[in-house]
């Protein structure tokens, strides 16, 4: 059986039934036009959006896959990989909570953060881990990537990198 086949899709791909009806008319940039809130983006209300390269977004969105990777059925070491991204980024974190499965020893959880979160899936069986960081203000969700191939010492990392709430 191939990979793609054990977990139901290739990581790559997304099954149209998951994309918005707008988002497939009007996939030109992800940007939302926000209507007039009443408030400039000095306010309080966009302190944590961030302002990068002329753009203002609400955080950076960082989607990593891990494959070949190794220690994925280890909730204590992915406990620590974690704390150890959100130390590294620069994020404040609030919470862990890690779900271990059976009998695959697969992992999932999240840790919340005044900044948003991390998340991860791993399917130990198949050697492979989805990653999501979301992060903003001034976390830097990059430095997760290299804490994370440290970690799991994956044999190939893919990396989606989407800037979030996009404002114009």
């Amino acid at each position: 059986m191939e990979l793609t086949a054990k977990l139901g899709m290739d990581s790559a791909t997304q099954p149209s039934e998951f994309q918005d009806e707008s988002a497939r008319r009007h996939s030109d940039d992800n940007v939302i036009r926000l209507p007039s809130t009443g408030f400039s983006s000095s306010d309080e209300r966009f302190d944590h959006f961030v302002k990068r390269d002329g753009l203002t977004f609400a955080g950076t969105h960082l989607i990593i896959d891990l494959w070949g990777a190794s220690r994925l059925d280890d909730i204590e070491h992915i406990e620590t990989a974690l704390k150890k991204c959100v130390t590294e980024a620069g994020a404040t974190l609030l919470h862990i909570h890690l779900h271990h499965f059976s009998p695959n020893g697969g992992v999932s959880g999240v840790a919340v953060l005044a900044e948003s979160h991390i998340s991860v899936h791993t399917w130990p069986e198949c050697d492979y881990a989805a990653f999501d960081v979301f992060m903003c203000g001034d976390a830097q969700p990059h430095k997760a990537i290299d804490v994370l191939k440290a970690a799991f010492d994956p044999e190939r990392v893919n990396v989606g990198d989407h800037r979030r709430g996009m404002v114009v």
